[in-house]
């Protein structure tokens, strides 16, 4: 997320999630939840991570020495010496956060096994438990913010696990490791700015200040620029509390989705069927038209019936998470701004069907999986672009990450072969290109 960002979505470049647990290190966010690298609504809004990003040289200085010169630049930004005396205390490089921040899974998880485990039975039956613990306080930041609290719960438990586990890291020590030595130290510097001057303001004290290895904080993993931006005191003890005070932690994160355009009691969208002769280069986040005209291309809901009347001219795209042997879905405004969350179709997606078993509207995906179709690993996806590339379809450096360039070099080289331009990575896709 930016003002608006946190840092797992401003990672998010790297497909299916090399960086989600950058966020938050618990059992429920795992390093394989599916991040889609598409128009990067993550907001100020996020850049593609390339392969020159993932470059890391040795630093030129010593950590002592690059510390001074830290210090008087922060000085320049209004943090007084004392703070930042008192901030930096025993700081050493973290080792275990250069590993993180180096780390590049070579595999991944496939979409439907992350969705599994994002919605699960466990998931849901907890979250129906906080919602009867704290009903009185999700129902006033409901009316105080016009935002559904079965979302603003949902992303609780994606994030955190209700607050079970909001990260063990000194966030001022992982920021300032990323600053001296990783891979966006420019990124970090701003951040660990911010996170001084969280301090300097008293919100939190240097010791209470944990998060994951990447700077993401609380209950809803806020990184430090985002809290400045977007943290409130809903629970009026003077401070922003994130990390210990439920209503301040829930109240922020709806205060973020509603400065990202939730509109409220609308539906995210639906699971729809697709025609035969249906133009699959148009399913991408970023092609985007009004319900009336998907329905003018025979778009139906998944059941056969048509789109409901009342959304027809509310704008929307249809997603294919795992290609055309896939389900899809038809996407409105509402999974936009669980986009600005983080910058993920998977995440949104599972965001979304978590919220309506909340609202009694168990989310059962219809079409099946198809699980026979495992992920290409990251090897095998930079051997997909090197090939798109030498048989004239630009697909960019070849990175292994599946961003707007690689799909639509991907849907041009599918469309020679007369095969749905869906644009997805596939064995299959691999294999034609090497007999190619």
């Amino acid at each position: 997320m930016r003002p608006l960002m946190l840092y797992r979505a401003t990672c998010a470049g790297l497909t299916l999630s090399l960086f989600l647990t950058a966020c938050s290190q618990s059992a429920t966010n795992t390093y394989t939840q599916p991040v889609n690298v598409t128009e990067k609504s993550s907001q100020p809004m996020v850049k593609t991570t390339s392969e020159e990003e993932l470059i890391v040289d040795n630093p030129s200085q010593s950590f002592n020495e690059w510390l001074t010169e830290f210090k008087a630049y922060a000085i320049t930004k209004g943090i007084t010496p004392h703070v930042f005396d008192q901030s930096f205390q025993g700081i050493t490089p973290d080792p275990d956060v250069v590993k993180a921040d180096r780390s590049q899974p070579e595999f991944t998880r496939p979409v439907w096994e992350y969705l599994d485990t994002a919605v699960s039975k466990t998931r849901i039956s907890n979250g129906n438990k906080k919602i009867q613990e704290n009903k009185k306080l999700l129902d006033d930041i409901e009316q105080n913010y016009h935002i559904d609290q079965e979302v603003f719960i949902a992303i609780w438990g994606m994030e955190s696990g209700y607050g079970g586990f909001t990260g063990n890291k000194n966030v001022i020590r992982s920021l300032a490791t990323l600053a001296y030595e990783g891979r966006r130290s420019k990124f970090a510097k701003e951040q660990l700015i911010a996170a001084l001057k969280i301090l300097q303001n008293k919100d939190v004290e240097v010791k209470d200040m944990k998060g994951s290895w990447a700077g993401a904080m609380g209950q809803t993993q806020f990184i430090p620029t985002t809290y400045l931006a977007l943290a409130v005191d809903f629970d009026g003890d003077g401070h922003r509390n994130i990390w210990t005070s439920i209503p301040d932690a829930l109240a922020s994160t709806a205060n973020y989705l509603q400065t990202s355009g939730w509109q409220y009691k609308e539906t995210w969208g639906h699971e729809v069927k697709l025609p035969k002769n249906f133009d699959y280069s148009q399913t991408d986040i970023s092609t985007k038209k009004s319900v009336s005209e998907w329905i003018n291309h025979s778009v139906t809901l998944i059941n056969g019936q048509p789109i409901p009347n009342t959304e027809q001219n509310l704008q929307a795209a249809i997603i294919l998470p795992a290609g055309a042997n896939g389900p899809a879905f038809i996407v409105y405004r509402n999974f936009f701004a669980i986009m600005k969350y983080n910058n993920s179709t998977s995440y949104a997606l599972a965001v979304s069907l978590l919220a309506d078993n909340f609202k009694g509207k168990p989310g059962q995906i219809i079409h099946s999986w198809p699980t026979s179709d495992k992920p290409l690993s990251r090897t095998e996806r930079k051997e997909l672009q090197t090939l798109l590339d030498q048989q004239g379809f630009s697909a960019g450096h070849a990175d292994g990450i599946i961003g707007a360039n690689t799909r639509q070099a991907i849907r041009g080289f599918q469309k020679t072969i007369g095969v749905a331009a869906d644009g997805y990575p596939s064995h299959n896709l691999l294999n034609q290109l090497r007999t190619k």
